[in-house]
């Protein structure tokens, strides 16, 4: 279910003294399976690039498809896009409204018309994919969730519309590093085995660095970059430029290089980078 943006422009307030153009003549593709991230400085024009690609937002010029559907068509069933292209707010508290998480997770396919046997079936499984037991997280209020659990029963909310694209803007925002490893955990698992479409919106070059494959750089509501991250890390002058810096580990394993270790500066995960140090200190590569 591909996306396409061609010639996208957006303004808030258009055609008052106050408005304010975002978006620039954005053109970007996104096919299944894909797992892209989006950042850029704040206010750059990421939220409301993402919101086009359900529909939250409809193109004040140009075009949005996603699965052949121009969402500017007046005959576009618009809802059953969104259940196509789940998005999950960086505040969940926007997408949690039910007393119970369970209650909260099945409003979905119950909106779907699926008969009860089926609902109970989506969230059982949406839970799963999450890591929600069940049996001691369904009868749970959402008010005795903590900040990680409220973000995996958001994300496990959309899932149960069994969506092919799921947009994540900003979920970790506020976590404690526990919390962040649990949903970037079950993002991959997402990825991974069910193979949904990811787009992830993020203030965080590490996050995008360990998650995405493709990058799109968002600068002043244009796109700067769109490549895959390997390509856009290299050029970490004009992302500095841009208000951007190199992800902590690649630029650790740029100054090891620097230091003398023979170490590939691209690397990005840390279990790699340690295992470089040890091969460096074993063979004796490190220059005095």
């Amino acid at each position: 279910m591909p996306i396409e943006v061609t010639g996208l422009n957006y303004s808030y307030k258009k055609g008052t003294p106050f408005e304010k153009k975002v978006l620039y003549d954005v053109n970007l593709q996104i096919e299944d399976g894909d797992i892209v991230g989006i950042i850029g400085p704040t206010q750059s024009g990421k939220t409301t690039l993402a919101q086009h690609f359900n529909a939250l937002f409809i193109p004040q010029s140009g075009v949005v498809k996603v699965d052949g559907i121009n969402t500017a068509d007046k005959n576009a069933d618009l809802v059953k896009l969104r259940h196509k292209v789940g998005y999950v707010f960086q505040n969940p508290d926007y997408r949690l409204f039910a007393s119970s998480v369970g209650e909260d997770i099945s409003f979905g396919p119950r909106n779907q018309g699926l008969p009860p046997g089926d609902v109970t079936a989506r969230v059982n499984e949406a839970m799963a994919q999450v890591g929600l037991d069940y049996d001691t997280f369904y009868s749970r209020d959402i008010f005795a969730l903590s900040g990680g659990q409220k973000r995996r029963t958001a994300i496990a909310g959309v899932l149960a519309c069994k969506p092919k694209t799921l947009v994540l803007d900003d979920i970790t925002a506020g976590l404690d590093p526990r919390g962040r490893d649990e949903i970037l955990a079950v993002v991959k698992k997402l990825h991974s085995e069910k193979n949904i479409t990811i787009i992830y919106i993020s203030n965080s070059m590490d996050e995008v660095a360990e998650l995405a494959e493709r990058v799109i750089v968002i600068d002043q509501g244009r796109i700067a970059f769109n490549d895959l991250k390997i390509n856009i890390f290299n050029k970490p002058e004009k992302l500095r430029d841009i208000g951007l810096e190199l992800p902590e580990l690649m630029a650790l394993a740029i100054d090891l290089h620097q230091q003398g270790f023979n170490i590939d500066p691209a690397l990005l995960k840390f279990d790699e980078i340690l295992l470089s140090i040890l091969d460096n200190l074993h063979d004796g590569q490190v220059r005095e």
